[in-house]
C-alpha cells in the first residue's frame, strides 16, 4: 500500500516549510504567487488527498489614473471602474485617482508615487511618461494604458481601440456623406495624445487616395467647449466652403455651437467620438452625423483582466474579455442610439 502523502512531503518537493504549505492549502495568505504556484503544483504531482484551491488569491490593489473628470468619456470611464468594484472578487481593490490635469509631468509624478500593485492610466506619449513606466517596471508594478497608448513604454498592455482605424473610418463616412467634395475641418485636443494623433493620421491616410477632399486645417481645442467653438468659428469664416467637420476628441458641444452659427455656406457632415447624453442629443437633432464610440465598459474590463492575467490571478477564457488586440469601436448614427446612462 502506498504511503499517504503529507504536507511535509509537499513542502520538501516545493522547497518550502510545512507552515508555508499549510498557508497555501488553507488559503491563509501571506505567500507570494510564485511560491503558491510551486506548492500547489507539488501537491498535485504527489497526489495529495485534499481539495486544493484552484489558484492562490492575494490582494491586488489597482490604481486607475484619470484626469479631467468633466469630460464625458472620463466620467463614463470612472463609472465603469466603479461598477467593476462591485463585480470583482473582494481581493481585487480598485483605487480611482483623479489627477489635477493631464500634463505628462503630472501623470509621471503620480505614476512614480503609486503604492499600489498595478496601474491603469490614461496618459500622453511623452519621454517623462516612458521613464516613469520604466521605473515602475523595476518595482514589478505592471502598467496598462487606457484610451490612448504609449507604445514605446514598458507598459504590459494597451486596453483600447485602434485609433488609426477610427480615423480612416471617419474619413470614409465623411467622403461618402458630404453633399460635395471639399475641405474638412479637424478639431483635436492636441496631437501629443497618441489617440488623437493616430486618428488624424488615419484620416490623412484615407484622404491621400481621395484628392477631391482635403484638410482645411487642424485646430487644437484642448477639449474645451468655448475654445473649440472660437477656433472653429475662425476657421469657418476663413473657409466657408468646408463640407465636413471631424472632431477627434471631446468638445462636441463647441462644434455644435459653431455649426449652428451658420457661418458655412451649408451645414457640414459632423463626425465625432464617444456616445454621451450630449452626442446622442446632437445625433437626434441632426447636427451630428455619426459618433465613433470606444466602449468604456469593455475597455475597463479588459484593462483589469490584463492586470489579473499578469498576476496569474485567474485562467481567463474567451468569455472573460481578455485579448491583446485593439478593441473594436462602435458606430452610432441617429437610427441606432441606445439608452445612454446619465452620469
Amino acid at each position: 500500500m502506498s504511503r499517504k502523502v503529507t504536507l511535509k512531503d509537499v513542502a520538501a518537493r516545493a522547497g518550502v516549510g510545512s507552515a508555508t504549505v499549510d498557508r497555501v492549502i488553507n488559503e491563509r495568505g501571506n505567500v507570494s504567487i510564485e511560491v503558491s504556484r510551486r506548492v500547489l503544483q507539488a501537491a498535485r504531482d504527489l497526489g495529495l488527498k485534499r481539495i486544493l484551491p484552484e489558484r492562490h488569491h492575494r490582494t491586488i490593489r489597482i490604481e486607475v489614473m484619470l484626469a479631467r473628470p468633466e469630460l464625458p468619456l472620463i466620467a463614463r470611464m470612472r463609472h465603469e471602474f466603479q461598477r467593476l468594484t462591485t463585480l470583482l472578487d473582494a481581493s481585487i481593490i480598485i483605487h480611482r485617482t483623479i489627477l489635477k490635469d493631464e500634463r505628462a509631468e503630472t501623470v509621471a509624478r503620480a505614476l512614480r508615487r503609486t503604492s499600489c500593485d498595478a496601474v491603469i492610466a490614461y496618459m500622453p506619449d511623452d519621454p517623462v511618461i516612458r521613464e516613469a513606466v520604466a521605473t515602475l517596471q523595476t518595482r514589478d508594478i505592471p502598467v496598462v494604458t487606457l484610451i490612448s497608448d504609449v507604445p514605446g513604454s514598458a507598459r504590459i498592455a494597451y486596453a483600447g481601440p485602434d485609433h488609426f482605424q477610427s480615423g480612416r473610418s471617419a474619413a470614409y463616412f465623411m467622403t461618402q456623406m458630404a453633399r460635395t467634395a471639399g475641405p474638412i475641418a479637424v478639431l483635436c485636443n492636441t496631437r501629443e495624445l497618441q489617440s488623437h494623433d493616430d486618428r488624424i493620421r488615419g484620416l490623412e491616410a484615407y484622404l491621400t487616395g481621395h484628392s477631391t477632399f482635403s484638410i482645411a486645417a487642424i485646430v487644437e481645442g484642448r477639449d474645451d467647449r468655448d475654445r473649440s467653438e472660437t477656433r472653429l468659428r475662425q476657421l469657418f469664416a476663413a473657409h466657408p466652403d468646408i463640407v465636413a467637420v471631424y472632431n477627434v476628441g471631446a468638445g462636441n458641444l463647441g462644434v455644435a455651437a459653431a455649426i449652428r452659427a451658420d457661418i458655412l455656406t451649408a451645414r457640414p457632415v459632423f463626425v465625432g467620438h464617444e456616445l454621451t447624453q450630449y452626442s446622442a442629443a446632437l445625433l437626434r437633432e441632426g447636427i451630428m452625423s455619426l459618433t465613433i464610440d470606444q466602449n468604456p465598459e469593455l475597455q475597463a474590463r479588459v484593462a483589469v483582466n490584463h492586470i489579473l492575467k499578469h498576476f496569474d490571478f485567474a485562467d481567463l477564457g474567451e468569455d472573460d474579455h481578455y485579448d491583446t488586440k485593439p478593441l473594436q469601436a462602435v458606430l452610432y448614427g441617429p437610427e441606432n442610439i441606445p439608452e445612454v446612462p446619465q452620469i
